[in-house]
């Protein structure tokens, strides 16, 4: 068929409109009223067509619904929606990506924060602190001698509370291990140029970089820590305001469903702006921080966040050790830090104690070359020689390839495994000191002896044994390539992403959306003997999935962002 043939056969625009015509009168409603409304609707939807800015918008408006849904789903489901081709270009940049040699700190860090959600989620339904066979004295009061209808059997024989086993909802001991990673995370960075100052001669290259490694993680400390937790509080203002807390304000004191702790409830104000006064006075003690008495800093908006003060002031404490132990030599500078330590914990200054002895971890581990500092530094020294050799003789070259690829001796391999078994089986001590109990623990079977050997003058005596514990563990676990690849597993790792954001979303979800869902569950399930703990379960399971996901979107959201715009303002106000 010609070219010409085909012009001569195209139909008309009338024509085309024909068979188009006749397939919507074989579609119409036999109702007049519905013919004239489709009519009018497709006259309308042509004419909105033509009109550039409004295809323009609906185009928009499209995209801005697609990423919407998208932004709202999972982070680890996204890769699933690209194209084959963005999907391609991603697995194979991520594939070049490894894990550093601290990301084990941070799955370390998400499993904390999870295990603490879990403490305050169940501590409002069952009697947590308590250890197994907990049977606190008898009382001793002098208008009752006799004893006789005190108690002589625990109530408390569930498998849940033994070690090991508590450590899943035991919130004190996640926060000991929290400061502890803190500690460690903050040092290794300036301890680092610290060591390397010795190499750089008298140019004075080294101390530029460590006052600027101190000066910038100064600088951004206060952003990285209250930034993120102002705007969930602000949120949760918000929302208050609006009434999303009101639904279970009376679920939260209702004794058949909280049976051990009440938490507070934020307070709902008039107006918007008596609110929003109230959490700017709230904000205001929350970012003082001259206060270290015990839960100084808390806020009404979420009693959760007592430990960012802690921490902020811990850490700025952390860095005037730095930098005053900063031109130290090695082994003087690990016997300051000691002393230091041993005062602060005979201050009864237990969270400076734990900063302080991720500091001393870090210097061990830059001692024993944890990270292959040592090894980097040689081969990019090696780099240089070898592109002189190459210029002079290629087999000096293949030599030193080949020597660099000779695998360690059996004899230190075998070293290393044992070593390795060492401290794996030296966690686990750690670990039952972690479990100690937040109620006792002298009148806990197992925590009896241990219980004598806490200090007259540690004022919360639970705490001794779990900060003795985060200590051990996480020396251990820098040792233990059993713990270090349990920590980087590729879940684990996405729960040390949204670490922080979990600590600051479950408060507040759980509150308004944990809450309806827990007393559906008990609706359906009852709350006689084991009705209880069943309807529990079944609120966990759709609560701790919900939490994991609202962190997701905070941390993607609001987290990240604010670490970006640290580092943003940094660079803008810099010299």
């Amino acid at each position: 068929m010609g070219r010409s043939e085909v012009f001569e056969m195209a139909p008309t625009d009338e024509e085309k409109c024909r068979p188009l015509l006749v397939v919507e009168e074989r579609l119409l409603p036999t109702s007049d009223s519905e013919s004239e409304g489709s009519h009018v609707w497709r006259e309308t939807d042509a004419r909105f067509r033509k009109i550039p800015w409004a295809a323009t918008t609906r185009t928009y408006a499209s995209l801005i619904l697609r990423r919407t849904a998208i932004f709202l789903l999972p982070s680890f489901t996204h890769h699933r929606l690209l194209l084959a081709r963005d999907r391609h270009s991603s697995s194979s940049s991520s594939s070049a990506k490894t894990l550093s040699p601290t990301s084990y700190l941070d799955g370390m860090r998400g499993v904390a924060a999870l295990f603490v959600f879990f403490c305050h989620y169940f501590y409002t339904s069952f009697f947590i602190a308590e250890g197994f066979h907990y049977l606190p004295p008898p009382p001793k009061r002098p208008d009752s001698p006799s004893t006789t209808s005190w108690p002589t059997t625990s109530q408390y024989k569930s498998l849940w509370r033994l070690p090991f086993a508590r450590l899943l909802y035991s919130g004190p001991s996640m926060v000991c291990v929290f400061f502890v990673i803190s500690g460690y995370a903050l040092s290794l960075r300036p301890l680092t140029l610290s060591r390397q100052r010795r190499g750089q001669g008298q140019n004075g290259e080294g101390e530029a970089a460590f006052a600027r490694t101190i000066s910038s993680l100064v600088f951004r400390r206060f952003f990285r820590l209250y930034l993120p937790p102002i705007i969930s509080t602000l949120t949760t203002a918000l929302l208050l305001n609006a009434g999303a807390f009101e639904p279970t304000r009376d679920f939260v004191h209702d004794r058949k469903f909280m049976r051990n702790v009440i938490e507070h409830h934020p307070p709902r104000l008039a107006s918007l702006g008596s609110q929003l006064a109230h959490w700017g006075q709230e904000m205001w003690a929350f970012v003082h921080i001259w206060g270290w008495e015990d839960h100084a800093g808390s806020t009404e908006y979420d009693v959760h966040l007592w430990t960012i003060p802690l921490e902020f002031r811990c850490s700025m404490v952390l860095f005037l050790v730095l930098v005053g132990t900063a031109r130290l030599r090695e082994n003087v500078r690990l016997v300051v830090i000691a002393l230091l330590a041993w005062f602060v914990m005979r201050s009864d200054r237990w969270e400076m104690l734990l900063f302080l002895a991720g500091m001393m971890i870090a210097e061990l581990d830059l001692r024993r070359d944890a990270h292959g500092q040592r090894e980097r530094e040689r081969e990019g020294r090696g780099g240089v020689n070898a592109v002189s050799v190459a210029s002079s003789s290629t087999p000096a070259l293949q030599l030193l390839l080949a020597e660099e690829k000779i695998p360690s001796p059996p004899s230190v391999s075998r070293r290393r495994s044992v070593a390795d078994s060492f401290w794996t089986l030296i966690s686990v001590l750690a670990l039952y000191l972690l479990s100690c109990p937040d109620a006792g623990p002298s009148d806990v079977p197992g925590w009896r002896t241990l219980g004598t050997l806490i200090p007259t003058w540690f004022s919360e005596k639970y705490r001794f044994w779990q900060v003795m514990g985060a200590c051990l563990f996480v020396f251990c676990a820098a040792r233990s390539r059993f713990w270090r690849h349990i920590f980087e597993l590729p879940a684990i790792q996405y729960l040390g992403h949204l670490s922080y954001a979990v600590y600051l979303m479950h408060g507040p979800v759980t509150h308004i959306l944990g809450y309806p869902i827990q007393r559906w569950a008990w609706g359906i399930t009852g709350t006689e003997g084991s009705a209880y703990k069943s309807g529990a379960i079944l609120a966990a399971l759709i609560n701790i999935p919900l939490v994991i996901w609202a962190a997701d979107i905070f941390w993607r959201a609001v987290d990240v962002p604010t670490v970006r715009f640290a580092k943003w303002l940094e660079s803008k106000l810099s010299i």
